[in-house]
């Protein structure tokens, strides 16, 4: 049987993409079955690459058509002169044609994007174009809990415009979708739908969207067979006594979902993976950290997390 391919993108030259990929590929070590495809550009650092040898047998290409030619027991390291946001475009459309199976992605910044001629936004934007898939959620997994987000990066003022029963019953079925890959003492929790409003809107005192959306979303979880609970109050769901309630919470816009989940996991662990899209894709849960690049002091743990659950989903879905 032929092995399962992921591709690793390390993001921005002068981030800390290649170090924690490095560190996190040589935490994990050769998995039974995988092939690791490695991207980066050729000032990526010797010693970074030393350590990868220590684990790796590694061969290195120029480009992804002459990785993909190359079968075995070896991680392909593409030395690229592409903009990275170019490797995530070229690995998603590798994804589209089955000769990759999955991605996971280091921290590649918007203004990067944009200087590649992108209008893409970010990476979701760029796996939303390859796939031409409409509606992709935001899932972060964490060692504590899990949370998806029902919209993305709206501006404050423009939530609750997007806020409606078709909205969240999109993101609920993404949302079920993680709750299926989690562990099974996980997934048989119910998934916890938080409120928009201040006390979950206290039955149309404070705000009606949850009158506008929760009694039809109830009917339509039972009929696909979600477990479901909700509307959560927003300011008391995340309290760690209901950690453990939820295989995931879904959480209507982004700061609602990612200040508890930050605050808890911090900027160091936690992954982010994309809901929705036919392939795998899963990324680190920080940034580029510019300011620490070059010091051997970026903490890999959010990259081991990342190629783990991307290990673990594509053997899902093989």
């Amino acid at each position: 049987m032929s092995n399962l391919r992921i591709a690793l993108t390390t993001g921005d030259d002068d981030g800390i993409g290649f170090e924690v990929t490095a560190k996190a590929l040589h935490k994990i070590g050769p998995q039974k079955g995988i092939q690791f495809i490695l991207w980066r550009n050729d000032s990526a650092s010797t010693k970074y690459l030393k350590l990868i040898d220590q684990k790796f047998e590694r061969i290195v290409v120029d480009s992804l058509e002459e990785a993909l030619n190359i079968e075995g027991p070896y991680l392909i390291d593409i030395c690229s002169d592409l903009s990275p946001a170019h490797w995530v475009e070229l690995s998603a459309k590798a994804c589209m044609k089955k000769q990759l199976q999955g991605i996971a992605t280091g921290p590649l910044s918007k203004t990067l994007i944009k200087d590649a001629g992108f209008k893409d936004l970010g990476h979701t934007d760029i796996l939303k174009r390859i796939s031409k898939t409409k509606t992709v959620h935001m899932g972060f997994a964490g060692s504590e809990f899990n949370v998806v987000l029902a919209t993305g990066h709206l501006p404050v003022a423009q939530i609750t415009k997007h806020i409606s029963f078709s909205t969240v019953a999109e993101a609920l079925i993404n949302a079920d979708l993680l709750r299926q890959a989690l562990p099974k003492s996980q997934r048989s929790k119910p998934i916890g739908v938080l409120g928009l409003n201040p006390h979950a809107g206290e039955q149309g005192m404070i705000g009606s969207e949850e009158l506008m959306v929760f009694p039809n979303l109830a009917s339509f979880a039972k009929e696909k067979g979600i477990p479901f609970v909700g509307p959560l109050v927003p300011d008391a769901a995340f309290f760690k006594d209901n950690w453990k309630k939820y295989s995931v919470y879904l959480c209507l816009y982004h700061d609602q979902g990612l200040i508890p989940f930050k605050m808890i996991h911090g900027q160091d662990s936690g992954v982010h993976i994309s809901l929705g899209i036919p392939f795998v894709r899963t990324s680190v849960d920080h940034g580029t950290a510019k300011d620490i690049a070059g010091k051997n002091k970026a903490n890999p743990n959010s990259m081991i997390d990342a190629i783990k659950w991307a290990i673990n989903l594509t053997r899902q879905q093989a």
